[in-house]
């Protein structure tokens, strides 16, 4: 009897491994999001690895987690690594590719809780309203990835945090070019009171 048992399950062991060996062995996670804000000021939220911060939607996962910035300060050959818990475990995003307003691929590597690697993209691009941004994260998966890939859906467990993040970047950057479009509007208003106390200057001095 107990040989039929251990028959069974070294049956069911090797039926399961083959059912997982089929599972797609790339993933692909995609969100876009349209923003009323200036194309460069977005861009630039997303090129300059400091201003991760503001809309990342894991960097709050850990307010004791140790990040560094190595490399160029942005754009191509700008490097973040970050350390912390759990939660977010340690990795490191490299720019590899930046074309202004356009597009930033990067290429992320995690390193703990697991190792591996992805291409991450985002691309912009002019919008009715201002501009649009898609948010792309690839993947391959192993052997452990698509036998996790069976208890959780990466596009899912990814997807909200990319909703999140893209939802913080848009108030960032919708917020910054509130700003700038106040501060032009303080100086053209002061350009013109200047303007017109220089006319009403010339008008009084040519009065007899």
């Amino acid at each position: 009897m107990l040989k039929k048992i251990l028959l069974g399950l070294v049956v069911v062991l090797v039926a399961l491994c083959a059912f997982v060996a089929t599972r797609p062995s790339t993933y692909s996670v995609q969100r876009t999001a349209t923003f009323k804000a200036s194309p460069d000021i977005t861009f630039a939220l997303v090129n300059d690895f400091h201003h991760w911060g503001k809309w990342s939607p894991w960097d709050k996962l850990d307010p004791n987690q140790k990040t560094t910035f190595e490399g160029a300060a942005t754009g191509v050959g700008a490097i973040y690594g970050w350390s912390g818990n759990d939660d977010v475990g340690e990795g490191r995003m490299t720019i590899e590719e930046s074309k202004a307003n356009e597009l930033v691929r990067i290429k992320l590597e995690f390193i703990r809780p697991w190792q591996s690697t992805n291409a991450t993209s985002f691309a912009f691009s002019p919008a009715a309203d201002g501009v649009s941004v898609t948010w792309k994260m690839e993947g391959h998966n192993d052997f452990m990835g698509k036998a996790f890939s069976l208890l959780m859906d990466m596009d899912a467990m990814l997807g909200k945090d990319f909703d999140n993040g893209l939802a913080a970047m848009r108030k960032v950057a919708e917020a910054e070019t509130q700003k700038r479009a106040e501060a032009e509007a303080a100086k053209l208003a002061a350009e013109k009171a200047a303007a017109e106390a220089v006319a009403a200057q010339n008008v009084a001095a040519s009065t007899p």
